[in-house]
């Protein structure tokens, strides 16, 4: 990669971010195309937001990436929003163009292409989301656009009881009241991430016919029982995947190949052993 002084910079903001897998696979795709520009990591801490925000448009950045805890701090900022963020009521992708800044939410696309490799066919069906905070949102908000019956638990009660009465879905106690009567299980916490967090509902209940999702990109305790059980399963990588192609396509109106993207992926994850 050679940095001039005409390089195009594009970035994600975090707190925390150093783990993130987005600069990895987006600086493949701008390689694919010959594009002279880099993708970077920020963190950001919380008390720095507001001021890291206006330094992305004083700096000339082209376009970012925003992922925890600044999705909806990212909405408010922005001068103009695209109609799926506004409903959903977070953006993780900012377009800086003519002075102004436009939002998005990719989330939801990149979640639903991804579940789509499992079940093409979505409507009608019956999921239980695990989970209330702002990639729940994003989820619910494309399950309801597909027609799937959604069921709704979070540690937290009251979330999830606003978060059905935003945006759709039924509120459940305990997860194992549904169990029994839904086809896809979507894991939308950060549990998991730690191998000691307790698990979010009894797992030995899982079925052969349950489609299991989490949306951590690693293999966590829900998706090894899942394996185990014999059920369908996926990690988020695929979701972040598709939602970082679908940034890139909102940024230069090219359509990243997956296969670019994965493939930048596993070479790194293969010579790195924390990902």
């Amino acid at each position: 990669m050679n940095l001039r002084g005409d390089t195009q910079v594009y970035c994600i903001i975090g707190f925390p971010v150093r783990h993130s897998l987005s600069p990895v696979f987006q600086n493949s795709a701008f390689e694919h195309f010959g594009i002279n520009a880099v993708y970077v990591p920020f963190e950001v801490k919380p008390e720095n937001i507001k001021v890291a925000l206006e330094g992305l448009k004083a700096l000339g950045i082209r376009g970012a990436n925003v992922t925890l805890p600044y999705k909806e701090e990212a909405l408010s900022w922005a001068d103009h929003a695209d109609k799926h963020a506004k409903i959903i009521g977070s953006a993780n992708t900012l377009k800086f163009e003519n002075g102004a800044v436009h939002a998005y939410n990719t989330d939801w696309v990149g979640f639903l292409k991804a579940l789509k490799k499992l079940l093409p066919e979505l409507r009608g069906r019956r999921a239980l989301l695990l989970g209330a905070g702002g990639s729940a949102r994003a989820i619910l908000y494309g399950l309801l656009l597909e027609g799937v019956e959604v069921y709704i638990w979070n540690r937290t009660h009251e979330r999830a009881l606003r978060l059905s009465g935003e945006l759709g879905g039924k509120v459940v106690k305990k997860p194992e009241e549904v169990i029994d009567r839904v086809e896809i299980i979507i894991n939308s916490t950060s549990s998991g991430l730690k191998e000691d967090d307790p698990p979010l509902f009894d797992y030995s209940l899982l079925r052969l016919e349950h489609k299991v999702v989490d949306i951590i990109y690693r293999e966590t305790p829900l998706i090894r029982s899942a394996k185990e059980k014999g059920c369908f399963f996926q990690d988020g990588l695929d979701m972040l995947l598709y939602q970082g192609m679908e940034s890139f396509r909102i940024w230069t109106g090219l359509e990243v190949p997956y296969e670019v993207v994965r493939e930048a992926v596993l070479r790194y994850k293969h010579g790195h052993i924390r990902t």
